[in-house]
């Protein structure tokens, strides 16, 4: 129970209450002791009497009655205008009510928003069974650096107009690939994520999973012009690969790829405070190493993407 900060009593209190008036205690006495008044007294001695060990507990501050609440019918009312997804203000046009009035009513019934009427969506969580069944690929666009920037001072000032006066900064690109079995990632900078580095970055990756023992069956990437390139789908062909991409708007079908770029922001990209762009590339191998060989992963039971993997001796343990 969360008593409140200025209660002077509590359960354990009140109990003692009564305690101390069965011993033969006065009611000013023990209103003295525990620094309350008599009549606080009375009240849970009263209580106690009525209803035993129940009495003694808090009860809600909800009154008994509520003459001005709207009756049930046209609280009906407004659910069933709500549900044809009418606005507060237009269901208190409709029925002639306040709109504060139709706002508490709606929030006691839970559909204070909107999205409260649609069903909640179904997460289809998948895993394929082997290693190289599928590969993610993503590209992540990353600020160069010169100098310690905003996400570790916190101060933004000058940020922008030195990008725009050209003064050595700009963007470069982390294009990644991750095993879907597995979760083993391959990761490049690249200068850009026109279909060239694309295709580039794809041979190496494959040249990587194949050295770790992994034979790549599948590939699913986004939409980006890049992926939908005659080059890249000739690349594709070439290495006997299927190409699978997302639905337009759904960057949950690429989620392990979504979350491995989130992971190696938070615990590479921008976890020091590097004062260049090739600090933290040189950073990044050292990285990915412990990534794939030593770092517990939640969705593995708690141990690296290289347990699932026969080869693991091709792969340094840098912990």
């Amino acid at each position: 129970m969360d008593a409140h900060e200025n209660a002077r009593t509590t359960p354990h209190s009140r109990m003692l209450i009564v305690e101390r008036l069965a011993a033969g205690w006065t009611v000013a006495a023990v209103a003295a002791a525990l620094g309350t008044s008599p009549s606080t007294v009375r009240k849970w001695r009263d209580r106690f009497a009525a209803e035993g060990d129940a009495g003694l507990r808090d009860r809600s501050c909800r009154p008994h009655r509520s003459p001005a609440r709207l009756p049930a019918a046209a609280e009906a009312e407004i659910e069933a205008l709500r549900r044809r997804r009418l606005s507060g203000p237009a269901i208190a046009r409709q029925l002639g009510r306040p709109v504060s009035t139709v706002g508490v009513a709606l929030r006691r019934l839970g559909l204070g928003r909107l999205a409260a009427l649609d069903p909640p969506r179904q997460v289809i969580r998948y895993e394929r069974e082997r290693p190289g069944e599928l590969i993610h690929i993503d590209i992540k666009k990353l600020g160069r650096i010169d100098g310690i920037g905003h996400r570790i001072t916190g101060e933004r000032t000058g940020q922008s107009s030195r990008r725009g006066r050209g003064e050595g900064l700009g963007w470069e690109y982390l294009h990644v690939a991750i095993d879907d079995a597995s979760r083993l990632a391959y990761i490049a900078l690249m200068p850009d994520e026109k279909k060239e580095s694309a295709v580039r970055f794809l041979k190496d990756a494959l040249a990587w999973f194949s050295a770790c023992g992994v034979v790549v069956e599948r590939v699913m990437t986004d939409n980006g012009s890049a992926f939908k390139s005659k080059l890249f789908g000739a690349a594709m062909q070439a290495h006997g690969l299927k190409h699978k991409r997302t639905r337009p708007y759904t960057p949950r079908t690429k989620g392990k790829a979504e979350r491995f770029i989130q992971t190696s922001l938070r615990e590479w990209a921008y976890a020091a405070p590097f004062h260049s762009s090739a600090d933290r590339a040189r950073a990044m191998p050292a990285w990915v190493r412990r990534y794939n060989g030593s770092r517990q992963h939640s969705a593995l039971g708690g141990n690296p993407p290289i347990t699932r993997i026969t080869k693991d001796n091709l792969l340094g343990n840098d912990s």
